[in-house]
C-alpha cells in the first residue's frame, strides 16, 4: 500500500466545502509564512466568487504526516451533477458535510446516493456547530437514516463524525469540547480512509477531466487505475465508438500543494495530468499500446430541460459584444460540450439556431453568464422541459422534490403557490422557528416559481429542489398570468410618457434609456400585451399654468437577474443578452407580423 488517501468532499450548496478546503490548506502550511491570500483560495473563477458557489470540480493536494492526500472540491448544486458524477470516480473515500441547523438537504441526498453507489467510505463533518440553534446530535441521527435509506453498507454506516466549525478553523470529536485546529480531521482521514491501492498490470487510466493550457493545448487529468504511466511511454486512447488511436505521453503532472509538479512517471492510485493526447473526449481510456483495455465509461444523468440559443438578431446586434456570428456562436457552445459532461448542443431548424439540453435553469444561466462575460451577444428563448414516452406509450415528464424553509407566517402562501403548480405537499414539520416543506413538483413548476415564492415571504424563503424522476403528465399548469408592455417605435422612452402610463402596469426600463419597436419594456396589469407609445414629449407652450406643471414622478423600475429573466419570458419572447444589458422582445417585432403568426397557431406547439 502506498501513502496516498484521494478524498471528495461533498454537501449541499452553501454548507462550507470550499471554506473547509482553505483551512485544510492553511493547516498543511502550503503557504511561505509571509505570503498573502485570501478566502475561498479554490473558487478562482469570479462567476463562483460573486455567488459564493462552487461550479467546476478542482483538486488540490496537501500532506500530512508523510500522507499525501489529494481533495477534491465539489460542487454542491443538483444541476452540476455531471461534475460530482466522474469526480467521485477520483475518489477513495468522501468526506460528507452537513450544515448543524439544516441537517441533510435534498442536494445532499442526490451526492451522497452517487458516492455510497460507488462504494465509498464517508466521514460525516457536520460544520457549523457555532451557530444559534444548531442541533448536531439529531443531525447526526439524519445522517445515519439518510445513508440506511440509500442501502449503505454495514462498512459505510460505521462512519466516524466529526463536529466542528470550517469558518473558524477547529474540529473535534466531540462538539462541546471545542479544539485550536482541524488536525482531528486530517487524523480521521488518514486513518478511516483506505489508502489507494497498488494495482499491478498493464497500464489504464480514465479521462475524468481536463484543463487547457495555451503552451500545451488540452491536458487529461485522471486517476491511473491500473499499471504505471511512463514519460515518452507510448499508450492507446480508446473511444466512446470502440476505436483505439495510438499515441505518445510528452508529459506527466501530479497535484502538488495549490500547482502540479512534473514527473516521469505515476504509479496506480494517484491522480495525475497528461499531456501529449489528444482529441480526447471525458470517459475515454488511456490504455497499454499493446494490449488496451478501456475501463467502463462514466454514465451521466440526462439533462431535463433545453433552451433555444440563436444569434443576436434585435435592432441593437454588435454594438456591446465582440462575437455576434453564428458560427463564434456554434464554436463557442461545442467547446463547452467538451468539458460540460452534463450539456449537449444539437443544431435547431437553421443554421444560426441550436437546441442546447442541460439540467436546469442555473446550470444553462451559468453557461450564458460566462458566455457574455466573454464578449458573446446572444438571443435565448423560453426554457422548456423535456418530456419522455412510457412503455405504454403516455406521456412522461421530470418531477423533482422541492424544499422550502419558511417563517410559519408565510406557509400557508408557499403551500398554495406550489399546489396551484400542481406540486403535492408531502411532510410539514417545524424546525426551529421555520416551518419545513416538501414537495413533488413537475420542473415545469419551478419555472419562475422562486421570484413568487421570494416576493411572498418577503424574501425569507430557502428553495432547494432536485430531479427525483419521470413520472405522468401532471396536466396544465397555469402561466404568468400577466400580459407584455411592448414598445411601439425606436428611440430614448421619455419621462413624461413613462410617468403617464404608469397605471398601465410597472417598467422594466429607466427615463430616457434607448429601446427599440417589439421590445418588453414592463408588466401589464392585465392579462393582455399592449403596444406602447414611449417616444412621445410633452407639448412646450409659452404659458404657464398653476398645476400642469407637476414634477414627474416614476416609481423605480424592476430589475431581473439573469435567472429571473429566463424564468419570466413567454413563450413568444426571446431575452437577448449581450456584455453589457439583458433585455426582453418579443420573437417578431412588427405588431402585424405577431398577429399573423398567432393567428396561425405558431406559439401554442411550444
Amino acid at each position: 500500500m502506498q501513502n496516498i488517501r484521494n478524498i471528495a468532499i461533498i454537501a449541499h450548496v452553501d454548507h462550507g466545502k470550499t471554506t473547509l478546503v482553505d483551512k485544510i490548506i492553511h493547516a498543511s502550511k502550503i503557504f511561505r509564512e509571509n505570503q498573502e491570500f485570501g478566502d475561498l483560495i479554490l473558487d478562482n473563477n469570479d462567476l463562483e466568487r460573486e455567488r459564493g458557489i462552487t461550479i467546476v470540480s478542482k483538486n488540490v493536494s496537501v500532506r500530512y504526516n508523510d500522507v499525501k492526500i489529494n481533495i477534491i472540491d465539489t460542487p454542491g448544486h443538483a444541476d452540476f451533477g455531471g461534475e460530482v458524477e466522474r469526480v467521485l470516480k477520483l475518489a477513495d473515500g468522501v468526506i460528507l458535510l452537513v450544515d448543524a441547523f439544516e441537517g441533510p438537504m435534498p442536494q445532499t441526498r442526490f451526492v451522497l446516493g452517487k458516492a455510497l453507489q460507488l462504494g465509498l467510505k464517508p466521514i460525516v463533518v457536520v460544520n457549523k456547530v457555532d451557530k444559534e440553534n444548531c442541533r448536531p446530535e439529531e443531525v447526526h441521527e439524519q445522517v445515519f437514516d439518510l445513508m440506511f435509506n440509500l442501502d449503505a453498507t454495514e462498512d459505510q454506516l460505521d462512519f466516524p463524525c466529526l463536529y466542528g466549525s470550517s469558518k473558524q478553523g477547529w474540529m473535534s470529536t466531540d462538539w462541546k469540547k471545542p479544539t485550536t485546529d482541524i488536525i482531528p480531521l486530517l487524523d480521521a482521514i488518514v486513518a478511516n480512509i483506505p489508502a489507494s491501492p497498488v494495482v499491478d498490470g498493464t497500464a489504464q487510466m480514465q479521462i475524468t477531466s481536463l484543463d487547457y493550457s495555451s503552451f500545451v493545448g488540452r491536458i487529461a487529468i485522471g486517476r491511473v487505475a491500473r499499471g504505471v504511466l511512463k514519460e515518452g511511454m507510448q499508450v492507446a486512447l480508446l473511444k466512446a465508438d470502440g476505436s483505439a488511436k495510438k499515441m505518445r505521453i510528452k508529459e506527466l503532472h501530479v497535484f502538488e500543494g495549490l500547482g502540479k509538479a512534473r514527473v516521469t512517471e505515476v504509479g496506480s492510485g494517484e491522480i495525475c495530468a497528461v499531456t501529449g493526447i489528444e482529441d480526447f473526449e471525458i470517459g475515454d481510456t488511456i490504455a497499454d499500446a499493446e494490449n488496451p483495455e478501456a475501463l467502463p465509461r462514466i454514465s451521466i444523468d440526462e439533462p431535463t430541460m433545453n433552451m433555444l440559443f440563436t444569434i443576436n438578431n434585435s435592432p441593437f446586434f454588435g454594438k456591446e459584444g465582440k462575437f455576434v456570428t453564428s458560427r463564434h456562436l456554434r464554436d463557442r457552445l461545442m467547446k463547452e460540450t467538451e468539458k460540460n459532461l452534463a450539456l449537449r448542443v444539437e443544431t435547431g431548424e437553421t443554421e444560426d439556431k441550436f437546441i442546447v439540453f442541460g439540467r436546469g435553469i442555473l446550470h444553462l444561466s451559468v453557461l450564458i453568464e460566462t458566455m457574455r462575460r466573454e464578449g458573446y451577444e446572444l438571443q435565448v428563448g423560453q426554457p422548456q422541459v423535456l418530456y419522455k414516452e412510457g412503455e405504454n406509450g403516455e406521456r412522461l415528464e421530470p418531477v423533482e422534490t422541492l424544499v422550502v424553509d419558511v417563517p410559519e407566517e408565510t406557509a400557508g402562501k408557499v403551500i398554495e403557490l406550489v399546489t396551484q403548480r400542481k406540486g403535492e405537499l408531502l411532510i410539514m414539520e417545524p424546525k426551529g422557528d421555520l416551518q419545513h416543506l416538501e414537495f413533488n413538483i413537475p420542473s415545469r413548476g419551478l419555472i419562475g416559481l422562486r421570484s413568487n415564492v421570494l416576493t411572498a415571504t418577503y424574501g425569507e424563503a430557502i428553495m432547494n429542489h432536485r430531479f427525483k424522476a419521470y413520472e405522468p403528465f401532471k396536466g396544465a399548469i397555469p402561466g404568468r398570468i400577466n400580459g407584455s408592455l411592448i414598445s411601439m417605435g425606436n428611440g430614448p422612452a421619455t419621462p413624461y410618457s413613462i410617468d403617464k402610463l404608469q397605471d398601465r402596469g410597472v417598467f422594466f426600463i429607466d427615463p430616457n434609456e434607448d429601446i427599440y419597436m417589439g421590445m418588453v419594456v414592463g408588466e401589464h396589469n392585465r392579462q393582455n400585451d399592449i403596444v406602447i407609445n414611449l417616444q412621445t414629449a410633452k407639448k412646450l407652450t409659452n404659458m404657464r399654468a398653476s398645476g400642469s406643471d407637476d414634477n414627474v414622478r416614476i416609481a423605480p423600475k424592476i430589475n431581473f437577474s439573469l435567472e429571473d429573466a429566463m424564468e419570466y419570458i413567454q413563450k413568444d419572447e426571446y431575452l437577448e443578452i449581450t456584455p453589457k444589458s439583458i433585455r426582453m422582445r418579443k420573437i417578431y417585432l412588427d405588431e402585424n407580423e405577431r398577429k399573423r403568426y398567432e393567428s396561425k397557431g405558431a406559439f401554442a406547439m411550444a
